[in-house]
């Protein structure tokens, strides 16, 4: 969710990768659901992980998992937003958790594209 999220109207230059330390075999479809809602279609995404999403231009990484579970790249800056994993959660819950991560990603949005968050905005490759 949070990849469809931000890739939906990033900052200029930027663009994200979504990865997890246990990704399932795909996308629910209770997520699927929940992001047509606000009309980001995810359907073809798959889950990876983080070695998939890795790469020399990551410049951030935002774990959204438990503290000791996010990778650490030296020299990356990181955020960490605890949530819980939505699929553990009945549908309203879930859909509380996909529009708290919303409004997390619309602010990360906004600081990049201000640059807040202390790097120069990534160009695409």
């Amino acid at each position: 969710m949070a990849e469809g999220l931000f890739n939906a109207a990033p900052p200029p230059g930027w663009r994200a990768r979504s990865a997890g330390t246990e990704p399932g075999p795909r996308v629910s479809d209770a997520a699927i659901a929940l992001m047509r809602e606000v009309g980001i279609d995810i359907s073809g995404g798959r889950p990876k992980g983080l070695a998939d999403a890795m790469g020399p231009d990551v410049q951030l990484i935002v774990g959204l998992c438990a503290e000791e579970a996010c990778p650490v790249i030296p020299g990356v800056r990181a955020l960490h937003w605890p949530l819980p994993d939505p699929r553990e959660r009945d549908l309203i819950q879930f859909r509380q958790i996909r529009d708290d991560l919303r409004t997390r990603v619309a602010q990360l949005v906004s600081d990049l594209t201000r640059g807040a968050e202390g790097t120069p905005p990534k160009r695409d490759r």
